[in-house]
């Protein structure tokens, strides 16, 4: 049975969706690899090093797909990858399923079977294969890493016999994955780091990183989660209670981190332009909602602005800037996905369609589009 690893083809996509590391194991399943020429080429993956773990390398995609009955990427293909699949090829990348569903509709059309990574129940035995974690940890990483080389000032506190530099704050807005990790990050290096986020449970997470949690603390707050994890709708009088709690943080902080995505709908506007306007000259916003509309009113996704004396940071794939460490662990994310479709001991294709992580995945299949989300 044949698997396939393409070329990225979306513009400034520098990940890869297998290593050598990967393709060894995928060997290992009793699958044949076949990488196209240069897909590990912005990883600093070269064409030898996938041919010494096994693999195949083709000359073009065309060669790559030919009969591939199973085919891993990053991106979703484009119509001209789609149209080389074989009829019930199996396609598991990360799909943008909320935004790209006529592209889904024409791996559909190809009678293709395909997966968006995205929608991986979040169950404790799919962990392993979550590619949302293991990519939103590098860009709250690199979100810091980043801003601290703009940012015209150090991170730490330095005492010299000149005097002393202060140290660096850093507010992160929205403690999930990215977040968490740019906490961590900017603790690392020095700075002074508080952080909001509209559910409470959060509170114990940031401050077990050594932050500050930013609420008001009153009885609403208090019970503003459910049963399940997810926040309640707050009331107008402590929104706006919040919001003035905020919008005086800001106007102290050097940098700022926000994470903010909301599934199916445009960024929330966690930081207005009159907030812009408040904070200091050389302050730095890394932006990590940018390629979904941001969480300011003046990111512009792919790009960096100075705006008000304010830097900007909309950088549309900052696990990309990584490229090295992000396609590691999102190609160890999909071994463990495709080893449970795949018979351990025939090598063959032996999917359970009742599976909890099966069907959470699964956006095509017979030619249709099977879950609600791709349907609509």
């Amino acid at each position: 049975m044949k698997l396939a690893i393409p070329r990225e083809t979306v513009p400034g996509e520098t990940r890869v969706a297998a290593t050598p590391e990967s393709v060894k194991k995928f060997k290992g399943l009793g699958l044949e690899v076949t990488v196209e020429a240069g897909a590990g080429a912005y990883a600093r993956i070269a064409d030898a090093d996938y041919a010494a773990a096994g693999a195949t390398i083709a000359p073009d995609a065309r060669a790559a797909l030919a009969d591939a009955d199973i085919v891993l990427k990053v991106r979703g293909p484009n119509a001209a990858e789609s149209a080389l699949l074989k009829k019930g090829a199996v396609v598991a990348a990360m799909l943008a399923p909320h935004t790209e569903k006529a592209a889904i509709a024409t791996l559909a059309g190809q009678g293709a079977t395909a997966f968006a990574m995205e929608f991986l129940p979040r169950i404790s035995r799919a962990q392993a294969m979550d590619v949302l974690s293991s990519q939103s940890n590098l860009a709250g990483y690199k979100a810091v890493i980043d801003a601290a080389a703009t940012f015209g000032r150090a991170m730490p506190m330095m005492m010299t016999a000149a005097g002393t530099i202060a140290p660096a704050r850093v507010l992160v807005m929205g403690v999930g994955v990215a977040g968490l990790q740019a906490i961590a990050t900017a603790k690392r290096l020095g700075a002074i780091v508080s952080a909001t986020d509209v559910r409470p449970a959060t509170k114990e997470q940031v401050e077990s990183l050594g932050g500050t949690f930013v609420a008001v603390m009153d009885e609403e707050f208090k019970n503003a989660q459910t049963a399940g994890g997810y926040a309640k709708e707050m009331s107008a009088e402590y929104q706006a209670k919040q919001a003035a709690l905020i919008a005086e943080t800001i106007k102290k902080q050097d940098i700022i981190i926000t994470t903010a995505l909301i599934p199916g709908r445009k960024a929330p506007v966690l930081v207005s332009e009159e907030m812009i306007k408040t904070m200091k000259p050389g302050s730095v916003i890394v932006d990590l909602a940018a390629e979904a509309g941001g969480n300011t009113p003046l990111t512009k996704a792919g790009e960096v602005v100075e705006v008000h004396g304010v830097t900007i940071m909309g950088y549309s794939n900052l696990p990309g800037r990584l490229a090295v460490d992000a396609s590691s662990l999102y190609a160890r994310n999909l071994f463990n996905f495709v080893s449970l479709l795949v018979d351990k001991k025939t090598g063959a294709l032996a999917i359970d369609w009742n599976d909890e992580i099966v069907k959470g995945a699964l956006v095509a299949k017979d030619g249709e589009l099977v879950h609600p989300a791709v349907k609509s």
